[in-house]
């Protein structure tokens, strides 16, 4: 069953954005809003991260190199951020691209759930997949914010 290869990889990229949300939100901490908003959404993925513990135990949990094609499935994580406005708008874009697999991998993930009527993983894969649009819309509606300040005004 190849289900175990999409718990690792929801559970490695919620980690992952968990992680890259924290590194975004303090380091440009002079940005309040991103600051705070960045730990609420993080705190989003470590309760996932949480969720998942007993689905990983139920159906196993392969890794990378565990498999033959999915060792190209993979999040990398932000371990630094970039200055300036450009910076934040480029590090905000880094995050919507880890939050993107996030959600297409709950996606999957749901729709494996239907099929086995694995009714705690549907309810699990669907409460993530909702938190994760919320954050994903929070990061979109952030760089819309930051965009004209980032690629207009002159530095």
């Amino acid at each position: 069953m190849h289900l175990a290869t999409y718990v690792g990889l929801a559970h490695r990229s919620e980690r992952t954005l968990a992680e890259s949300l924290r590194v975004v939100g303090e380091g440009h901490a002079r940005h309040p809003d991103v600051l705070f908003t960045c730990r609420t959404l993080a705190g989003f993925s470590d309760d996932h991260v949480r969720q998942l513990e007993p689905v990983a135990r139920r159906y196993g949990e392969q890794h990378g190199g565990d498999v033959e094609e999915p060792d190209r499935l993979h999040a990398a994580g932000l371990a630094e951020v970039r200055s300036g406005p450009v910076g934040l708008l480029r590090d905000l874009q880094d995050l919507h691209v880890l939050g993107t697999l996030v959600l297409t991998t709950w996606t999957v993930i749901n729709q494996a759930a239907q099929g086995l009527r694995d009714h705690e993983l549907l309810s699990i894969a669907r409460s993530a997949s909702g938190q994760t649009s919320r954050q994903l819309s929070w990061l979109n509606t952030r760089m819309k914010a930051a965009a004209p300040q980032a690629l207009i005004v002159a530095p």
